[in-house]
């Protein structure tokens, strides 16, 4: 018969990584998870985990076999719940920066929340980066170069960085780079364009930044420049509303753009066993597509 009873000691400890953990969210001991654990290995007639110190890692059948019921248990757990009256929820844990968290995911996120109602998200919104050995958190959304050993890192977009201004200031596509001279640069120091670099793409001397406004975080920088304190050189990712909305134009005449990578999906390899994990991922990635197709043919 189909040991059932071992099928969920499994799915939890494969989850939670932890036999303890899985014991005390089992209501049982540990001696009975591992029991279990056992019963199903020998059911199946393969090792699904192996031990190291207090926790466990899955063998390449364990994940084989964790990918092929996790579905089906969540499933049969929201239709238990469901049977008695009450709605399951699964809380995803999201850290990203208060820039992107403000920007760019929040106004999106109603279409996660609308097509995963089983699944309540807590949002995270700081510079630090996570320590996923300590921290309760299921993935990040990392500003950076997209280097971080040992974990799973999936680019989100490719960005173009832009100088931008209120209209009032100079309207769209009405200025030279030369004439930046005459302006207020604002720019954020965590940006990884900076303007020196964007003068210097563009084989021109850096003006002299003595007229300048600088931020700790883009979304001031990009305020900054809504108010009209000067023009600001940001990612078109971190300001879409607002060149959408008309609060911010593109002043410069056939400037090019840098375009690169610097916000990325990470979280650790055994994460992604967690179907609320997959299920965000995929969204995300189908927003940011979309988001992409959307700036092939950006409008200053």
């Amino acid at each position: 018969m189909t040991p059932f009873r071992a099928i969920a000691v499994f799915y939890h400890v494969a989850t939670l990584n932890s036999v303890m953990a899985a014991a005390e969210q089992l209501g049982v001991t540990a001696s009975a998870v591992s029991q279990q654990l056992r019963a199903l290995e020998a059911q199946i007639g393969t090792a699904l985990v192996t031990r190291q110190g207090r926790r466990i890692r899955l063998t390449e059948a364990g994940e084989r076999y964790f990918e092929l019921i996790s579905d089906q248990v969540e499933g049969l757990i929201r239709a238990t719940e469901t049977m008695r009256g009450a709605r399951t929820t699964a809380t995803l844990t999201i850290r990203a920066t208060p820039t992107v968290s403000t920007k760019w995911l929040l106004p999106r996120l109603p279409g996660f929340l609308d097509a995963n109602p089983s699944i309540d998200v807590r949002l995270d919104g700081t510079n630090e980066p996570t320590d996923f050995a300590r921290d309760p958190v299921d993935l990040e959304i990392r500003h950076g170069t997209g280097r971080w050993p040992g974990l799973h890192v999936l680019p989100l977009a490719e960005e173009s960085f832009v100088p931008v201004c209120a209209s009032r200031l100079a309207p769209p596509r009405s200025i030279g780079p030369d004439d930046l001279v005459n302006f207020r640069l604002i720019q954020s120091l965590k940006a990884q364009v900076q303007w020196p670099a964007w003068f210097a793409a563009q084989d021109l001397p850096t003006p002299n930044m003595a007229r300048r406004l600088s931020f700790d975080r883009s979304h001031m920088a990009v305020d900054a420049a809504v108010l009209g304190l000067g023009v600001a050189l940001e990612s078109t990712l971190m300001m879409e509303r607002e060149l959408a909305g008309g609060m911010l134009v593109q002043p410069l005449r056939d400037a090019p753009v840098i375009r690169i990578t610097t916000q990325w999906l990470v979280c650790p390899p055994a994460n992604l066993r967690r179907s609320r994990v997959r299920r965000f991922i995929d969204w995300i990635a189908a927003e940011a597509r979309s988001w992409q197709t959307s700036q092939a043919g950006p409008n200053g």
